[in-house]
């Protein structure tokens, strides 16, 4: 017997569960960068309204958010994008720009469905090579995307956090031909 477990579109209805797992996520991971009190602070059906904006109206047609599913449960979610880094062709590069998995469902197989839906979603948007900014301390999510063929390019950049601290990246690209 196998699990229900699957990856598909998003849903505007799905925007609820969206902020869910990635409110988990932020508290999982950022916790140095970001205080119990800014995410408390944070209202969540603001934040699915926005996520519901980017579903029914995104900026670009080839804008995309995928979740992954277990039954009908959001697991985890992807937003897959045009690179719009300064050295990228928009036409030819696309960027996984947000891939977040609900932390009490690591190592289930969301991650892997998630990104291969990424990928094929990427390629059938005639996208030819995707990128990936990492944090440069997350360990196991660069082991994920290396070990499924990513490298790093060379590029790296710092992102600002609240009291001055900085969340250093790292960018990893694949080709997708």
């Amino acid at each position: 017997m196998s699990a229900d477990v699957s990856a598909r579109l998003a849903w505007p209805d799905d925007a609820e569960s969206i902020v869910r797992v990635q409110l988990a996520s932020w508290r999982a991971t950022y916790a140095d960068l970001i205080s119990a009190e800014v995410l408390e602070s944070l209202d969540p059906a603001e934040l699915a309204d926005r996520w519901r904006t980017t579903l029914d109206s995104p900026k670009d047609a080839r804008m995309r958010v995928l979740v992954a599913l277990e039954r009908a449960d959001v697991r985890g979610f992807t937003l897959v994008h045009p690179s719009y880094d300064p050295d990228s062709d928009q036409v030819a590069d696309g960027e996984v720009g947000e891939f977040v998995i609900d932390p009490d469902h690591h190592r289930a197989g969301h991650g892997s469905r998630l990104l291969q839906a990424a990928i094929d979603t990427l390629a059938a948007d005639n996208f030819t090579r995707a990128v990936w900014w990492v944090g440069a301390s997350d360990d196991a999510l660069r082991s994920f995307v290396t070990e499924s063929g990513w490298e790093a390019d060379g590029a790296h950049r710092e992102l600002a956090a609240e009291g001055g601290a900085t969340l250093k990246q790292i960018r990893l690209h694949t080709g997708l031909g």
